[in-house]
């Protein structure tokens, strides 16, 4: 893990298991960022840009915290080699998690008197930091989260701000104050970053990987089937069935497509999926692991007929409430 010193402002190397205490930064990318190449070789030039104005001031607050390192990732990771970017992709929400604490700088804000006033929250709400897909993480990773305006001033910790984030966010006020995603469901989690958009299709999947807790390879130019590949993962390691709970508006019930969403898009409107345990409808318990073979997914839902049209049978799998069109059967 690379960090960079908050008096000199020099990178230095740290093995990821020595005891070093951090703070990180969460922001949106703009025009003038700084990267790793530039902090080798820093000049006048540099200096003058805005993305190194954000690292001096993150290291500036850092500093009078009595931490001796701060972790941006603009140039902490140098870019050039694929390994590494690929390791510290899979890395980030374990170094979001770990650090001391998380500067969420929101540069489009401006403030007066913290949120009293209107026009500060109207702002707030409608920051970019808000719908970027890699800032979802960077808000539940960390347990200690402050948020600053575009100069620097405080807004807020997200410890008292759960009722303001879940308004905006529509993640629960106790998995933002716990941290605790083991609370959600699938569905759910992929409902929080329906809204959300990255400038790299493939980074919707990977900005989501630590939320899932799941690791694999980064391979940029996969397109859309990083997202696939994002679900395969999760099918490998839970048996949660509201992966398929996702709805496509823009395809006809006669279109034919596989079991897997393809954006957390058509997620959207399933954060209100909660499964429901079988006994609840008199049914006797039937198991709910389910597994991937070489014709497909092999899985067990129990089915109600709740009528019938054009020759299909309009069933409701009683663990989502959720109405899917099956081939017409007659018995389970």
């Amino acid at each position: 893990m690379r960090l960079i010193n908050t008096k000199t402002l020099e990178l230095e190397e740290m093995m990821e298991n020595e005891p070093v205490e951090y703070a990180i930064l969460s922001h949106t990318w703009g025009k003038e960022e700084v990267s790793y190449q530039d902090m080798l070789n820093c000049n006048d030039e540099i200096r003058e840009r805005k993305g190194y104005w954000k690292i001096q001031q993150c290291a500036r607050i850092a500093a009078g915290q009595e931490l001796a390192y701060i972790w941006v990732d603009t140039c902490c990771i140098d870019k050039s080699s694929s390994a590494e970017l690929s390791e510290a992709i899979n890395s980030m929400y374990r170094w979001y998690k770990n650090a001391r604490i998380c500067y969420a700088y929101l540069e489009d804000v401006v403030v007066y008197a913290g949120l009293s006033d209107m026009y500060s929250k109207d702002r707030f709400s409608k920051s970019r930091w808000f719908t970027r897909g890699w800032t979802l993480q960077e808000l539940l990773a960390p347990l200690e989260l402050v948020f600053y305006s575009g100069l620097w001033e405080q807004i807020g910790r997200k410890a008292e701000m759960h009722a303001e984030l879940f308004t905006i966010t529509g993640i629960p006020s106790y998995v933002i104050a716990s941290g605790d995603l083991s609370v959600a469901n699938v569905a759910q989690k992929m409902s929080w970053a329906s809204k959300r958009e990255t400038s790299r299709v493939e980074d919707v999947a990977y900005s989501l990987m630590g939320i899932f807790n799941v690791y694999m390879p980064v391979m940029y130019g996969e397109g859309e089937r990083a997202f696939i590949r994002l679900q395969e993962k999760i099918l490998e390691c839970s048996d949660d069935h509201s992966l398929f709970a996702w709805r496509d508006s823009f395809v006809s019930k006669s279109s034919y497509r596989g079991l897997l969403a393809s954006s957390p898009a058509e997620f959207a409107s399933s954060g209100w999926i909660r499964p429901r345990p079988y006994s609840d409808w008199g049914l006797p318990m039937i198991d709910s692991h389910y597994s991937i073979t070489n014709k497909g997914l092999c899985i067990k839902l129990p089915l109600a007929p709740c009528g019938s049209e054009d020759g299909l049978c309009i069933a409701k799998p009683f663990m989502f409430d959720k109405i899917f069109c099956y081939p017409k059967i007659t018995g389970y």
